[in-house]
Order: structure tokens, then C-alpha cells, then sequence
């Protein structure tokens, strides 16, 4: 990732997701890919910003507009079929953190 996310004033929500890889490839970065794509087509969804270190820790944070447009990208199809590759294969261990933000502030562009 590249870029802040462009998130509308508070509130709305973060979904924090912190992950520390296995290694090999094993199809994630294209998984990952396909992910960020479909999140960005979910109803709700309004920015992502994403890491990860040499050692394999990532934190990736989306930005939603809801509780309920959270739940609905959790049950998404395909997010789903991600979310067990994940357990079986990517990650060696992962936490999820959602939280509302109420204040944000920028600086520069």
C-alpha cells in the first residue's frame, strides 16, 4: 500500500488485522489481491491502508461505515474461502480488532 486512505469525518470504523506470515507463497499475494479488490466493491467500505515487515508481521487496516457493512464483507463468500487458506496455510498466527473511530486528524496531503 502506498497511500492514506481518504476517510469521510468520524465516525465510522476500523478493522484492525494484525498477522505474522508462514513462509512461501502459496497463492497469497494473488488471494491478497483478489481481497482488496472485492472489499473496495462492498457496500460500506471506505479506504484500506496495509504493511507488512521482512519478518512477516503485517497489519492491515480497513475502513468501514458500519457494524453492518463489517458483518457483510465477514460473510462474504470468498472472504470466507480467504479466511480458511488463512488458518490452514498463511498465517502463524493473526488478531482482529474492530473499533469506532470518533476523531481523526491529517497532515499534509
Amino acid at each position: 500500500m502506498s497511500e492514506i486512505a481518504k476517510t469521510p469525518q468520524p465516525p465510522y470504523y476500523a478493522v484492525i488485522f494484525t498477522s505474522l506470515r508462514t513462509e512461501g507463497e502459496e497463492g497469497y499475494g494473488k488471494m491478497a489481491d483478489l481481497m482488496g479488490e472485492l472489499a473496495s466493491q462492498q457496500q460500506g467500505f471506505l479506504g484500506v491502508e496495509s504493511v507488512r515487515d521482512e519478518n512477516g508481521v503485517g497489519i492491515t487496516v480497513s475502513y468501514w461505515d458500519s457494524p453492518e457493512a463489517i458483518q457483510g464483507w465477514k460473510e462474504h463468500a470468498l472472504h470466507r474461502i480467504a479466511q480458511e487458506k488463512g488458518k490452514s496455510t498463511w498465517y502463524k498466527s493473526f488478531g482482529l480488532r474492530i473499533a469506532k473511530v470518533e476523531r481523526d486528524r491529517f497532515f499534509g496531503e
